[in-house]
């Protein structure tokens, strides 16, 4: 894509219907709260818990591509990225670039004069007005091989020279063509030297010296960051008159070490962020993969040639693995960041399209970024839960790195629905433990969708910001009411973002849990569709006991600032010290001392394994305070704790830990690793990976049994069956055979209600399987690929 045109505090932020203004937050003439709507219905119940999921929140998640200065200057923007096709071949000596696929191919410059450059150029005044806001600057460096050759008029694809295309740049250059012919064909055999000369890894050396020689080291105020190129899998297409073929794994693998070494070579202090993929499929399959399978179809996506080539891998992880090999073999981290870009692919969505369907649309669609349960509503077709597969594809293959967006886009941010959507991403990002993120493409400083990033960053129009330690949030229905919270280190305070994404106003209660402090009351802001030019300051909401009900206008986002003071609930205390008994190869019995209640009864105790930010792996219902944890791996060392629950839902502090180190297992002939993904206490989403360790298998079942009373209700890559407390699953047909050491996964999602304790009894064929990896769910099934549908974003073209 193509930039644009060159005492403890809690807060409540609640997305329901008024906003905040650029400048201060407008209070109500009468000073009071508005009343509750007689018309509001009843909305889910809302929980804040500062005790647990606590994990800190980079304030680089807030960032925005090409923000202008105001502001930058008004949100404090942390990090603003110079991103975008036209950055692919920008040549920062003569501060022109090359438009490829969003302009005709045409060579391009920045009028900022020619007698100092590369002093003064455009990339320059991006790092200067970022140094003047306090912002850290992303600048994306050259990987493609090529930078623009001349401040002229050249173009890729002349009419002149290579016949009639399908489209040309009419108004402003006729010769022009966009590199197609009539008959649809693309043209070929053109000559990249008509606009571009050879750029490779010195050329970035040159230009991150010259920025350390004019503005200082990363360490010393300068760039900090810097994106290996951007969207490379789709050079292609959107480079095609230098780079026609697809970028296949070796080419990145070996242009990311070399850019990469080259950068760090000239910074050490500097962070690399790569490979910045277009999307979904960019963690699946190479630029050479999806040029090829574009243009053959059919079964090349299940079985793509370059994949082939490199042992079957997914691209991301191997990619990943040749990262981490690189650090191995020189000592030096040459990749800081992890970085893909998504944009909704559900239709309308990335857009401005607000017609009811797709509002609801782009409000539901951005489970996508995080939650299992939810099936990608476009050609994707599975779930695509963004984040949280980022970070296993990380912690399995190059623990350490971490996580970036630098590009995305919900769409519709000159309206309410866009600005809602846009405050829940942030909301999600910040929960769910990303590391940086700039939105392409931004709002206006008056369009609603700057108002999401105020609610966040200046809520008052003094500098109100949300906190930056994620604490648990739940919301009973998160298609209602979505919640997210968080503690602010400069004052202590908690900070808490809910969406109504609904059109009517919901009245719901809200209980906040934490602190033993006497009563208090709450401030109030506002912003939303009644008026969506200013932030409303409210009158202050009473607590009562840390526990009160509000109602939510329809569309609206509502923050709550809680003064040292505020009366909060009390949760139980810690459990005792469990104790271990019963160990054997797949599971241990533990037994620990009750927990006293605090402001409501014990109603159940959670037994985690490792921290206490995952799901549990066994609950049992006061007053028993024993549990059997099974499917544990065989001679493996375990770290359990527990955590109470009252009957409000408040969770006690964790206990102090107990090491259990399981039993050898007898010999078997398969293992099963069982993960549950999320469980929302009703219901959950699990995995299956099942690994045969005999001869090879030609059809295969599986049988397992609950040990409560969980049901299967959908399941996928099989054919899943229920009888009582058993389950088998046939094979898919396309899985069938496992060879020696051959594995595939299923998954499920499933209903239950008190616990939901892992799965036993694993069986391939009739025969005892072992269970290793069921007390631990980090691990999220590989994706299926696809071909992308005819509308798949990225098409976006931006005119001149």
């Amino acid at each position: 894509m193509t930039p644009r045109a060159a005492s403890a505090a809690v807060v409540l932020l609640v997305a329901a219907a008024c906003l905040a203004g650029p400048h201060q937050a407008s209070a109500l003439p009468d000073g009071g709260a508005a009343p509750a709507a007689a018309s509001a219905a009843d909305g889910p119940a809302l929980s804040v818990d500062t005790t647990t999921g606590r994990k800190a929140i980079d304030p680089h998640i807030y960032g925005i591509n090409f923000a202008d200065e105001a502001l930058a200057k008004e949100l404090r923007l942390p990090v603003r990225r110079w991103g975008g096709n036209a950055t692919t071949r920008y040549n920062y000596k003569l501060d022109a670039y090359n438009a490829g696929a969003d302009w005709y191919y045409e060579n391009l410059y920045y009028e900022n004069g020619t007698a100092n450059l590369p002093d003064g150029s455009e990339a320059d005044k991006f790092v200067e007005q970022n140094r003047r806001t306090g912002t850290d600057t992303v600048l994306t460096v050259p990987m493609s091989g090529w930078t623009t050759a001349a401040r002229n008029a050249a173009c890729g694809f002349s009419i002149a020279k290579y016949g009639p295309q399908k489209a040309n740049d009419a108004q402003w250059r006729p010769d022009c063509g966009n590199g197609v012919k009539a008959d649809g064909t693309n043209v070929t055999g053109n000559d990249p030297a008509e606009t571009s000369i050879p750029a490779g890894p010195e050329f970035t050396k040159g230009w991150v010296r010259y920025l350390n020689q004019t503005y200082g080291t990363a360490d010393d105020g300068g760039v900090r960051f810097y994106n290996l190129d951007n969207e490379p899998d789709l050079w292609s297409s959107t480079h095609r008159d230098v780079h026609p073929q697809g970028t296949g794994y070796d080419e990145m693998r070996d242009s990311t070490y070399a850019t990469a070494a080259a950068v760090k070579d000239a910074d050490p202090g500097a962070k690399t962020l790569g490979p910045v993929g277009w999307g979904f499929n960019s963690l699946i399959y190479s630029g050479l993969d999806q040029k090829t399978c574009n243009e053959k179809g059919g079964d090349c996506w299940s079985n793509p040639p370059d994949r082939a080539a490199h042992g079957g891998q997914l691209f991301a992880p191997w990619y990943l693995q040749q990262m981490k090999a690189y650090e191995q073999s020189h000592g030096r981290r040459v990749l800081d960041y992890f970085d893909e870009h998504i944009y909704p692919q559900q239709s309308g969505v990335f857009g401005d399209g607000v017609d009811a369907a797709t509002q609801e649309l782009r409000l539901r669609s951005t489970r996508q970024l995080w939650d299992p349960s939810y099936v990608d509503e476009s050609w994707i077709n599975q779930p695509v839960q963004f984040i949280p597969r980022m970070r296993s594809l990380v912690d399995e293959n190059y623990p350490g790195t971490k996580l970036a967006i630098t590009e995305y886009n919900w769409g519709a941010l000159d309206h309410i629905n866009g600005a809602l959507a846009q405050a829940d991403v942030l909301g999600i990002f910040g929960r769910e433990g990303l590391d940086l993120a700039t939105l392409w493409d931004p709002p206006t400083s008056n369009e609603p969708g700057a108002f999401a990033f105020r609610m966040f960053r200046n809520y008052d129009g003094n500098g109100g910001s949300f906190g930056d330690t994620s604490v648990r949030a739940a919301s009973a229905d998160q298609d209602k009411l979505a919640v997210y919270a968080a503690e602010r280190s400069s004052d202590k305070a908690l900070t808490v973002l809910v969406v109504n994404k609904t059109t009517g106003d919901l009245t719901a209660p809200v209980s906040v849990t934490g602190s033993t402090a006497p009563g208090g009351s709450a401030q109030v802001y506002r912003y939303g569709q009644d008026d969506v030019t200013a932030i409303k300051h409210l009158a202050d909401q009473p607590l009562t006991d840390g526990v009160f009900t509000a109602t939510f206008p329809a569309y609206s986002l509502t923050e709550y600032v809680l003064p040292a003071g505020s009366s909060e609930a009390k949760p139980p205390t810690a459990p005792g010290t469990p104790a271990a008994t019963a160990v054997v190869s797949d599971r241990a019995t533990l037994t620990w001392g009750a927990s006293t209640a605090g402001s409501s009864p014990v109603a159940s105790y959670q037994v985690y394994s490792g921290d206490t930010t995952g799901a549990p792996v066994a609950t049992v219902d006061a007053p028993a305070t024993s549990a059997t944890v099974t499917g544990l791996s065989p001679a493996t060392a375990y770290t359990f704790r527990v955590v109470a629950k009252d009957t409000a839902g408040r969770s006690s502090p964790p206990s102090a830990p107990v090491r259990v180190t399981t039993a050898e297992a007898p010999a078997s002939t398969c293992t099963v690793g069982y993960a549950v993904g999320n469980d929302w206490g009703s219901g959950f989403t699990a995995t299956v990976t099942l690994t045969n360790k005999g001869p090879t298998v030609n059809g295969w079942q599986l049988g397992f049994s609950f040990p409560g009373n969980q049901k299967v209700t959908n399941g996928w890559n099989g054919t899943w069956r229920q009888n009582a407390t058993a389950v088998t699953v046939k094979d898919a047909g396309w899985n069938a055979t496992l060879a020696t050491g051959g594995s595939t996964t299923i998954g499920f999602n499933g209903a239950y209600t008190g616990s939901n304790p892992a799965p036993r009894d694993f069986t391939l064929n009739g025969k005892p399987c072992t269970a290793p990896g069921t007390a631990a769910a980090a691990h999220i099934a590989a994706p299926a690929g696809h071909a992308p549908g005819a509308d798949a974003v990225p098409g976006r073209r931006r005119t001149r």
